[in-house]
């Protein structure tokens, strides 16, 4: 019990620490670039925060478990919408209501959901194979340049230009993601002293373990209003956990198909999104403490199930 406590407070400070570095790092790369934040949080933060998911998916379908793989990427992107987003637009409503996140959030979604909707598109052929693995890496490619584009578009971030910019997003990501490690083998730990049954935990600690990076990383970035770097974040790593890693592992290895009933929360909560945007403070607020509630239905659900 007391290395697990350990483990856990340890976890938590890097996790908290490499966050704020990231945060930091980020808006010193789009100073330095002359992009905007939201770009970074689209791309960089993004993909860095979503290497557990990677990693864990890439080891489950390595090993042959591709329930845990594929359900690790769905319970992840549905963590990343309901519980992440969920609890920024509860602390940081004001975000989902400026005019230019408004506007630029709007494609920025619309790629998010294109993304959510092949991948379902893709599961319908019973498997995800290599012709699956090609599709889904040439529509994340496509994304990228349509982002990269959006980006050159967008207002210009200016501010500190730190000269240790890189070596703070570098080493901030590490400390994320070693945190969230650290943070979720003690969880597991405490929970197995509880006697917790394996199902919940891996249908809710590994999902929102392989999400902390994410909500670490989108809550600092709510303490430090830069609402470009949170919500992109989070749109960003739902694409890349979809399209990159699902696409990567299916080109190496035939993947079964999750189910309908699986895949089809995820549309909604995705979908979901979009009242976030209404322009009202209340109403952001209303539905974020809405969606955090449901994504805790949705695991008691799956818990009874």
């Amino acid at each position: 019990m007391i290395i697990a406590l350990i483990l856990f407070s340890v976890g938590l400070v890097l996790l908290l620490k490499g966050a704020d570095l990231t945060v930091e790092g980020a808006e010193g790369i789009a100073s330095r670039m002359g992009i905007s934040a939201t770009f970074i949080g689209l791309t960089i933060v993004a993909f860095g925060t979503s290497l557990p998911e990677l990693v864990v998916t890439s080891e489950a379908f390595r090993e042959g478990n591709f329930g845990i793989g594929t359900g690790n990427i769905i319970g992840s992107n549905i963590s990343n919408i309901a519980l992440v987003l969920g609890l920024y637009a509860v602390l940081a409503p004001y975000a989902f209501r400026t005019q230019p996140p408004g506007q630029r959030f709007l494609l920025h979604i619309a790629l998010m959901l294109i993304a959510t909707a092949t991948f379902a598109l893709l599961c319908w052929r019973s498997v995800l194979d290599l012709l699956s693995g090609i599709v889904m890496l040439a529509l994340f490619t496509a994304l990228l340049v349509i982002l990269w584009r959006s980006g050159q578009a967008m207002e210009r971030t200016a501010g500190k230009d730190s000269p240790y910019f890189l070596l703070f997003t570098i080493g901030g990501l590490a400390a994320v993601i070693i945190g969230a490690h650290l943070l979720l083998t003690g969880a597991v730990e405490i929970a197995a002293l509880f006697a917790i049954p394996p199902v919940v935990i891996g249908l809710s600690m590994v999902a929102v373990g392989t999400s902390l990076p994410e909500l670490a990383t989108t809550v600092v970035a709510a303490y430090r209003n830069r609402p470009g770097i949170a919500i992109g974040n989070i749109i960003g790593s739902n694409i890349f956990n979809l399209l990159f890693v699902m696409g990567l592992n299916a080109l190496f290895n035939p993947i079964p198909s999750p189910d309908m009933v699986t895949v089809a929360p995820m549309l909604l909560f995705s979908l979901a999104i979009l009242p976030l945007f209404s322009g009202r403070i209340a109403v952001t607020r209303a539905w974020g403490t809405l969606l955090v509630m449901g994504y805790l239905a949705y695991i008691l659900a799956l818990y009874w199930m």
